[in-house]
């Protein structure tokens, strides 16, 4: 080999071994920005973390919560409203009562012909929008067209006969009300794109009831209630061993059957049924025994209601998705993996938990819908199949999370019962009967969050069976239940229309 061929091959020897160290190099590179995404996954699993010992944690800091709540106003995050229900619909109700709900750009007027036995024979349902401007003008204004409404519905869906005996109404209102009486309560502020000013501070059954007279319709409203309420009621109508509801969707609440005599704050509470349902607003519990990562502080900290609501925005609808968005951002922040990073990762709530959920529960082999919505919604496009492996794996952790807290929360109101068997089995035995038997134990459970996803809802029922251990478990039911904020209004009206007098009174 001459000179020049033996220096040709020096050179292309020096070349290939130049192109390998750099492919060498690049494969190094991409590596460490690989792990780089794993370790903040990693990072984030572990401080989401749910083990069983910090759930009992939390079960034992709700229960504690509640009685602070009992004692005092202003005792504990949780407020535990009293809703001045004292009995609930036993299936025994009949005869026709209607329902309003208004808590947003929509609401709904029903119609339910009850039967005894725990029959509801006939039930009709219209969604009407509000027009915006009335969310922006008078209270007589509103009010007149909610009425107007309510009467055009009552004429159609009815003869005159039926609504001879449909006099009785049950009233939803989604908004911040300091509740006065069980058909009485003053709104404190507005919520949701509303702005009426001269209802704020005014009692808003007294404002419908002025409206159905303008209009000329004779109609009592005998129940003022909210979600989780009405919830309650609807899981009781069915099931006389219903003692607690949750509502868990876009927000989160809970209520449950309280001994009248454990209401402290209000010394002297008579009921004639010894019971008082309680409102928790539970959403607003905190302890410091909750895995908060630093996304949820961030969270926190970019809402408009930040110190706010804290066990809310770990556990409902609403923000669900956007914590899955903040860890993405955080995946994209640190490695090239997703290529160019998006704006619209930087976007509050450019992620929505149904989407989130869509991606969590994508069963194709190659996690095709996951690709899809991380395109046509955060603007990421060709990710690689072990990078969607990641963001499942985060849907999952945030999922998990949530739904092993709410039902942390749930067991924490069956300890402050005692239907959650920490006093042994014996604890939550029925009156009267030597045997041990445990009572039986009904949590009516509504919202999309756990109706409507898969995964969320067997997440929360393995973990509350979990807590209560295989010897109390079987004695607690979480029952499916769908409109508490409709039929469970109008149930509450037809349980309480037959009242002559209050029957509830603070000394």
């Amino acid at each position: 080999m001459g000179k020049l061929g033996l220096g040709l091959a020096v050179g292309c020897a020096v070349a290939s071994c130049a192109i390998a160290a750099v492919m060498v190099g690049r494969r190094v590179r991409s590596r460490r920005r690989w792990w780089r995404v794993v370790r903040a996954v990693d990072e984030f699993e572990e401080a989401a973390l749910t083990p069983v010992g910090r759930l009992k944690q939390v079960v034992d800091a709700m229960a504690v919560e509640m009685h602070a709540g009992l004692a005092s106003e202003g005792g504990s995050k949780l407020k535990m409203l009293l809703t001045f229900v004292d009995s609930l619909p036993d299936g025994s109700e009949s005869g026709i009562y209607y329902a309003l709900h208004v808590g947003g750009t929509y609401f709904r007027i029903l119609r339910i012909q009850l039967g005894g036995q725990k029959s509801i024979l006939g039930h009709d349902v219209e969604r009407k929008p509000i027009p915006q401007h009335l969310m922006t003008r008078t209270s007589e204004e509103f009010f007149d067209f909610i009425a107007l409404s309510l009467k055009e519905f009552v004429e159609r869906t009815g003869n005159n006969s039926q609504y001879s005996q449909g006099k009785d109404l049950g009233f939803t209102f989604s908004f911040p009300v300091k509740q006065t009486s069980l058909s009485s309560g003053t709104l404190i502020k507005w919520t949701k794109g509303f702005s009426i000013d001269d209802m704020v501070e005014k009692d808003v059954v007294e404002c419908l009831q002025r409206a159905l007279s303008r209009r000329g319709l004779d109609m009592n409203v005998a129940a003022l209630v909210n979600d989780s309420v009405g919830t309650l009621a609807v899981g009781h109508f069915y099931d006389k061993d219903t003692v607690a509801a949750i509502v868990i969707g876009t927000g989160t609440n809970a209520c449950y059957l309280e001994r009248a005599d454990a209401v402290i704050k209000c010394q002297g509470l008579l009921t004639t049924s010894g019971g008082m349902v309680i409102n928790m607003e539970w959403g607003n519990f905190w302890s410091s025994h909750l895995p908060r990562t630093s996304y949820d502080i961030d969270l926190d900290a970019e809402s408009h209601n930040s110190n706010d609501q804290g066990f809310e925005k770990m556990i409902s609808g609403l923000y669900l998705g956007d914590i899955v968005r903040r860890v993405i951002c955080k995946m994209s922040l640190v490695s090239d993996i997703f290529g160019p990073f998006s704006s619209k990762l930087s976007t509050q709530f450019a992620l929505s938990t149904p989407l989130m959920a869509a991606m969590h529960e994508d069963d194709t082999p190659d996690l095709s819908e996951v690709a899809k919505i991380l395109e046509e919604t955060l603007d990421i496009h060709d990710v690689p199949l072990k990078a969607r492996k990641l963001v499942v794996k985060v849907c999952d952790v945030v999922t998990r999370r949530a739904a092993r807290l709410a039902a942390a929360g749930i067991v924490g109101i069956l300890k402050k019962i005692g239907r959650d068997g920490t006093g042994g089995i014996t604890s939550g035995r029925v009156k009267g009967v030597k045997s041990g038997k445990m009572r039986r134990t009904v949590v009516a459970v509504e919202g999309g969050l756990y109706t409507s996803y898969t995964v969320f809802r067997e997440y929360l029922n393995e973990a509350v069976a979990e807590i209560l251990g295989e010897e109390i478990a079987p004695y607690v039911i979480l029952k499916e239940m769908e409109d508490g904020s409709g039929i469970g209004a109008a149930l509450l009206a037809a349980s309480n229309s037959a009242r002559s007098v209050d029957t509830v009174q603070v000394l």
